[in-house]
């Protein structure tokens, strides 16, 4: 919105945020004062920015920018994919150790038969 470019109270203003401006009075039946007055600027840099957008030196360049609103995408989608195969792999993991504990049970129960006879 907003940039204070030195220690003295100089403020500069993006160019999206003076196309908005100049869009509410344009917009609004409210004056260009009162305007300034609730955006916190000088009524002068208002009338300034309505000349310049006539003037078609004030030109609003579309960005890039998402909102954050929408849901965002992860950093990588191949980490969703990490996840899920780790994920199975996990799975296949814990049910070969559970198969090898029953089969390690399995042969304790085998050896104590056998060795009970």
């Amino acid at each position: 919105m907003a940039k204070i470019n030195s220690n003295e109270r100089v403020v500069e203003y993006s160019t999206e945020f003076k196309v908005r401006v100049v869009a509410l009075t344009n917009q609004l039946e409210v004056d260009t004062v009162t305007i300034a007055e609730v955006m916190g600027l000088h009524p002068v840099m208002v009338y300034r920015w309505r000349q310049e957008y006539r003037e078609g030196l004030l030109v609003e360049h579309p960005t890039r920018r998402i909102s954050m609103t929408k849901k965002s995408k992860p950093d990588r989608p191949s980490d969703d994919k990490e996840i899920r195969r780790l994920q199975k792999k996990i799975e296949k993991l814990q049910k070969e150790n559970d198969f090898l504990k029953k089969w390690d049970e399995y042969l304790k129960d085998q050896k104590q038969k056998s060795s009970d006879s």
